[in-house]
């Protein structure tokens, strides 16, 4: 195990009061992997001011202000974010999504298939050499 020692520990991130998130699956599954930086920093600032619930009523003109974008980049980055599912708008409300589940985990990926009972590996390896093989006292 890695033992992490933080250079600035006096400066650890706390939960704040109005705390707010980034799932890690967003980075994992690759959900903005074909976004524009535009749109990176436009669901970053809607995940900061967001309330509880992923909701926000900045307006366009404010939000430009803030990310220094102008309006119709703004838009364009709303319109990936929507289209990637992280996020729905019906003006002037904003709502963060929760990160869509994923069809397969990628850990899933690498366990051992469930659906199917276990075998013992000798019947497994006597399968693999042909039926008619003994292996040493019929087991392995």
């Amino acid at each position: 195990m890695i033992h992490k020692h933080p250079p600035r520990p006096e400066r650890l991130r706390q939960i704040p009061p109005s705390f707010s998130w980034v799932g890690h699956r967003l980075i994992r599954h690759r959900l903005l992997h074909h976004a524009k930086p535009e749109a990176w920093a436009l669901y970053l600032f809607l995940v900061t001011v967001a309330d509880s619930r992923g909701l926000s009523y900045y307006s366009d003109a404010s939000i430009a202000r803030h990310l220094d974008l102008d309006p119709l980049v703004v838009a364009a980055a709303r319109q990936q974010l929507v289209q990637a599912d992280l996020l729905a708008y019906r003006k002037p409300l904003y709502q963060v999504l929760a990160l869509p589940e994923p069809a397969l985990e990628p850990a899933a990926l690498d366990a051992p298939r469930r659906d199917r009972p276990a075998r013992h590996v000798g019947d497994i390896l006597r399968q693999a050499l042909g039926a008619g093989s003994t292996l040493q006292g019929g087991r392995v």
